[in-house]
């Protein structure tokens, strides 16, 4: 990675003993904060959560800012308050991932594994963004075979041709075109940001701290960019490549990369001797048996009922890999039992329950208009036909997807303008990345913490998954996050987690 701090290295790697050297940051801690003087009106939420302290509320933002005086939506947004209300320092904004993802039931979910110290010192606020229910929400009204996983992501032919993703980009286009709505073209990183800044305005809160996971990573990043002095403490966890001429393209090239950094640790547990789901004697045979169960499901799919679609094909596995792949512990023997299945003959275990049809068709709105009006994708297929075919012959188990035409290749209006993430913001960020991620590769994770320069500071951690801090990392990790979150303090420099 290039110079471009004052530090010796952008990636630092120093003892997890060194991680209890921390050094403050420029601005003092700020007195415990009094409760602010907000707009909302707090109630009960919707969605009949077990939790009585979270209460749901909405936020009214324009449609389209450039437009202030016109059109309105919605954004739900939902609060579970300080547990040590003369110890307050502010909000917490829980960022969700996706794009697509809500955390309104965070504050009371992921919010419950924050340490003490945390939960003392902020409200936790979630929110649906703008298009997700129950915020004003879309649909493009996709036909039910173009809502399988493995149509929204662009898998090749068995033969490597791409002109069903091309067809399939240009159905799925046209209906979100004709269902949409106006909405549609007005849901982007950037107007989440904004729309942000607002929430934050309407809890009566100048500066707002944050912990954004995965895709929430880029919003965070963006909102630091946009509203650096509305920023206050902003953990960015799992972290997207914010390359300002790929972005959405970049992310999902990230799959490359991020099954290959992770397929050894399947491979090693899937052949110990203790494991659960036993595949194969070593590890090196893992690979080779996983390729060709792929091209034997290519030539010959095993039927699934209850799936989406109803056989278990060559690319429905290489998904069921990535999929796996985010959450080891709890994921991988899924991977391995579908597996061993399909390589004895057995009865296939049961399809994953899929959400609501409703919640799949909003999901893949948010996500499609998202993904789309962020940045330009090429549009002629002779601009994804090599992509691919590179891709198929340097990372045969991802076989040319992260590389393909998603819907965006035939998207019907013009993208807004990326914002660039500088070195100049706010400069209060934390970021934590696990070195084995197979949606936010470390790689990308670098080309971040390149961006942001001096004003953040980068914590790896030798984990393996999607989702650092809490969740797959370690407690290392988790200690520097907490820690930061807390009081404030963070690693003089980039830090190794072993």
């Amino acid at each position: 990675m290039k110079q471009t701090t004052r530090k010796k290295a952008a990636w630092t790697v120093v003892s997890v003993a060194l991680l209890g050297l921390v050094a403050p940051l420029a601005q003092a801690p700020a007195a415990a904060a009094a409760a602010p003087r907000s707009s909302l009106r707090w109630s009960a939420c919707q969605d009949g959560g077990p939790d009585p302290r979270r209460l749901c509320a909405t936020v009214r933002v324009p449609m389209d800012y450039g437009d202030p005086g016109g059109p309105t939506v919605d954004i739900a947004v939902s609060r579970v308050p300080a547990e040590n209300p003369a110890g307050r320092r502010g909000a917490l904004l829980l960022i969700p991932g996706g794009p697509g993802g809500s955390s309104l039931g965070d504050p009371s979910g992921k919010g419950r594994k924050l340490p003490r110290e945390v939960r003392d010192r902020y409200d936790l606020i979630g929110f649906a963004p703008r298009g997700l229910a129950p915020s004003t929400s879309v649909s493009c009204g996709l036909a039910q075979e173009d809502l399988a996983l493995t149509r929204l992501r662009p898998w090749p032919a068995p033969d490597g041709s791409i002109d069903g993703n091309m067809a399939t980009a240009r159905r799925t286009a046209r209906a979100c075109a004709r269902n949409g709505g106006a909405l549609l073209r007005h849901i982007s990183t950037v107007n989440e940001a904004r729309d942000i800044d607002r929430v934050r305005a309407a809890l009566g809160e100048r500066r707002i701290s944050a912990w954004g996971v995965s895709y929430g990573t880029y919003v965070g990043a963006v909102f630091t960019q946009l509203f650096p002095h509305r920023a206050d403490r902003v953990v960015l966890d799992s972290n997207d490549d914010p390359d300002p001429a790929r972005l959405s393209r970049a992310w999902l090239a990230g799959y490359e990369t991020g099954a290959e950094d992770t397929f050894p640790e399947f491979a090693a547990w899937a052949s110990a001797p203790g494991s659960p789901v036993r595949l194969a004697a070593a590890a090196s045979e893992v690979r080779p048996l996983f390729l060709r169960l792929a091209a034997r499901l290519d030539r010959d799919p095993i039927p699934w009922p209850g799936a989406n679609p109803p056989r278990l094909d060559g690319n429905v596995l290489r998904q069921t890999m990535l999929d796996s792949f985010y959450a080891p512990q709890s994921r991988f023997p899924v991977l391995a039992r579908l597996m061993r299945a399909a390589l004895d003959g057995t009865p296939l275990p049961p399809a994953p329950a899929p959400p609501s049809r409703e919640q799949q068709q909003n999901l893949a709105a948010v996500a499609a208009a998202t993904l789309c009006n962020d940045v330009a994708w090429p549009s002629s297929s002779v601009d994804y036909r090599g992509a691919v075919a590179e891709s198929r012959a340097a990372h045969p188990l991802t076989a040319g997807m992260p590389r393909n035409a998603m819907l965006c290749a035939a998207w019907p209006y013009p993208p807004g303008r990326p914002v660039r993430i500088t070195g100049s913001g706010s400069s209060r960020v934390l970021m934590v990345q696990n070195r084995r991620d197979v949606a936010t590769p470390l790689s990308g994770a670098l080309r971040l913490r390149e961006a942001l320069g001096d004003r953040a500071v980068m914590v790896v951690v030798d984990s393996t998954g999607h989702g650092a801090y809490l969740a797959n990392g370690n407690a290392c990790g988790d200690r520097t996050v907490s820690r930061f979150l807390a009081t404030g303090a963070r690693p003089g420099q980039d830090a190794y987690c072993g």
